[in-house]
């Protein structure tokens, strides 16, 4: 069974540590490198590439959330998942968009952030249980003010299983290949799910699935 390659990117030395001796342990996980901050994480990414990215948010330099940006517009197979001490909804929001798989805060246990790792590593989304009762309650309040779709709105059955592909973190090309069909097919769906459903960003369409259970969210 092939490893999950980690990348560790955190401008503080010695969280880093901490987080090398839980994940060594792991016996499906390898670590193959280490970053103090954005800049040196997507050289390491283009060295070492990585099956998942645990990045930090306040980092010199350069951030978490510009480098989120780059390297899923590089390397968008490579999942990356938020570990930090913000709270706050506007950094979860703001790493959903710039293409971050999944929220875990440091204060989270052990074992969440193990899951976490599996999860993305498999092409999922993982948030935090906080994180995901934020956006269940940015989503609800946009219902009541009539701006959210709440149904699926006649949603042909295609639609409806591009729609879960696109929710578990899938490319394009993984959904074309899943479904046995073109790449502009994928994108013609797409564009009519978020159409459809008045989805306008990917932050919007993980809510949603959210919503919908097409996430699993850690207990």
């Amino acid at each position: 069974m092939s490893k999950i390659r980690l990348l560790l990117v955190d401008d503080h030395a010695i969280v880093r540590a901490g987080m090398h001796m839980l994940l060594e342990t792991q016996e499906d996980m390898q670590i193959v490198g280490e970053a103090e901050n954005g800049r040196v994480a997507i050289k390491q990414v283009q060295a070492l590439r990585p099956d998942v990215v645990l990045m930090d948010i306040a980092m010199p330099d350069m951030d978490g959330f510009a480098a989120t940006r780059e390297i899923k517009r590089l390397y968008p197979q490579v999942a990356v998942l938020a570990l930090t001490v913000h709270d706050h909804e506007e950094y979860f929001f703001r790493m959903l968009e710039a293409g971050a798989s999944g929220y875990v805060p440091k204060s989270a246990a052990p074992t969440d952030l193990i899951t976490a790792i599996r999860s993305v590593a498999a092409g999922g989304v993982f948030l935090y249980p906080t994180v995901a009762k934020a956006l269940v309650g940015d989503y609800l309040r946009r219902v009541e003010a009539g701006s959210e779709k709440e149904s699926y709105d006649g949603l042909t059955g295609r639609e409806q299983e591009v729609l879960k592909l696109i929710a578990e973190g899938r490319t394009n090309q993984e959904i074309a290949d899943r479904l046995v069909i073109s790449i502009k097919t994928v994108e013609r769906h797409r564009a009519n799910i978020m159409d459809k459903l008045n989805l306008h960003s990917r932050t919007d369409l993980v809510k949603y699935a959210i919503r919908k259970g097409l996430i699993e969210i850690g207990e």
